[in-house]
């Protein structure tokens, strides 16, 4: 039986590797094997579409998954996601459960947690878990939907490698504690922060701890508001990353004014993502100069389909489109008036001839089926 999970298992994850020839990890003589296995692989799916009465026994022959050398199963292993690894992958066999704590497998820890937040602290234990495996070597990570101040503390005391850093959606993590974890990474060069809940103030300071990055995220939802336009956060950037070759700021409240900053003071960059910057006008000379300066723009009203999250701050806008329109609208008519009773029955608009419903009449009425 585990034999057969272990079989099922090592054919998903072998369709998720993909072809392993190019990888400069593997010797000739593994590569040597590996082709010897997807010749097998191939060979059995010939004979399941020539004759579908393949017994399973056929299948399992032609795999000989423990065979596999280990860097081969190791990067496996690697093109699954974290949680995929301590939820299934390590329980397969005896095996498995001795190459998932292979601290090669952990150099990047991706967990996403948005549509379960009642098992976020599982997500939690099981990060500190998969930061332990990685001993000191974790290299990128990726958290989505949950964390906490003691786990962006525990990861930047054993994670001093850390070279890439996204955080989306982590309404618990504060400013100050991403302050202090960033002041331990000396190696950090790339930093997403999307929808995240810090004032103006405090993404202000997160920027300008971390001055040597060479790719920066910082992405909201835009608003079109014009009260809500703020160069605050641009001019910030402008004055502390110079040495930035990517900046991707969705829905930022920049004006053209923190536009020009970030030109003048980031001569190294190379893609600028702009998209729901409604406050951000490219025409004349600053269109001109940003398709001269800029090899890959994103423009503020580029599609954004391959982007997750809402851009558009919708209840800011509302305000802004349609206060002035409440004040035309008459909801109640100045012939009527609104009236409630003593003795706690139904309220009731009462006609120009000033009659009461019964109580009868007013619950037919509620229910639809009442014909004045």
């Amino acid at each position: 039986m585990v034999n057969h999970i272990f079989s099922f298992f090592c054919e998903s994850c072998y369709q998720k590797v993909g072809i392993f020839h190019h990888s400069e990890r593997l010797s000739e003589q593994h590569r040597e094997r590996v082709s010897e296995v997807e010749a097998e692989c191939g060979k059995v799916e010939t004979l399941a579409m020539s004759d579908m009465e393949v017994s399973s026994s056929v299948v399992e022959e032609s795999r000989n998954w423990l065979e596999l050398p280990r860097d081969v199963t190791l990067l496996i292993l690697m093109k699954l996601e974290s949680f995929e690894v301590l939820e299934t992958a390590q329980f397969v066999c005896k095996l498995w459960y001795n190459f998932c704590k292979d601290p090669s497998i952990w150099r990047t820890i991706v967990m996403h947690n948005l549509d379960e937040p009642e098992l976020a602290d599982k997500h939690q234990n099981m990060l500190y878990n998969a930061v332990d495996r990685s001993s000191g070597g974790l290299f990128k990570l990726d958290i989505e939907g949950f964390g906490c101040n003691d786990l962006i503390a525990y990861i930047s005391q054993r994670s001093s490698q850390l070279n890439h850093f996204r955080l989306a959606c982590c309404y618990a993590v504060s400013a100050d504690a991403l302050i202090e974890a960033f002041g331990k990474l000396p190696l950090l060069e790339e930093v997403e922060l999307t929808l995240c809940s810090f004032t103006v103030a405090q993404t202000i300071d997160i920027i300008h701890c971390c001055p040597f990055l060479k790719t920066f995220k910082l992405n909201e939802q835009g608003s079109r508001n014009p009260s809500l336009a703020s160069d605050d956060e641009a001019l910030a950037i402008a004055e502390s990353m110079h040495g930035l070759n990517h900046l991707q700021l969705i829905g930022n409240c920049m004006t053209n004014v923190g536009l020009k900053a970030i030109l003048d003071n980031c001569p190294h960059l190379q893609s600028l993502d702009l998209r729901a910057c409604f406050h951000v006008h490219l025409n004349g000379n600053l269109a001109k100069r940003c398709s001269e300066q800029i090899k890959d723009l994103r423009r503020p009203y580029d599609s954004t389909e391959d982007y997750n999250y809402l851009t558009t701050d919708y209840d800011s806008d509302f305000d802004e489109i349609y206060a002035d329109e409440y004040d035309d609208i008459d909801f109640v008519s100045d012939d009527d008036y609104y009236e409630f009773s003593d003795d706690n029955e139904l309220p009731y608009y009462a006609d120009g001839d000033g009659k009461k419903p019964t109580k009868s009449e007013t619950g037919a009425w509620i229910f639809g089926c009442y014909d004045a």
